[in-house]
């Protein structure tokens, strides 16, 4: 979320954290937000070219961070149990 705020797309992702309409995000607006390292690594990961997995992860991020954050809000780090 710091990324996403970092890069001007705050308003974006808090919309996937929040209970509305999840607002939509160009590939090139998230290849920003997550990095040029994150995303060498999940196309190498994948194997997937860098235009597939944005095209992918613009369709995809927005709804498992809108499912992930039931409550409108990220989860509580402290709650999480260590291992």
């Amino acid at each position: 979320m710091e990324s996403f705020r970092q890069q001007g797309q705050d308003d974006v992702a808090q919309s996937w954290v929040g209970t509305g309409p999840n607002k939509p995000i160009a590939p090139d607006q998230l290849e920003q937000a997550i990095g040029p390292e994150v995303l060498a690594t999940l196309t190498q990961q994948t194997g997937l070219s860098r235009e597939e997995l944005l095209s992918r992860l613009t369709t995809t991020l927005p709804e498992v961070v809108d499912k992930s954050t039931p409550d409108g809000r990220l989860p509580d780090t402290t709650d999480v149990p260590r291992t």
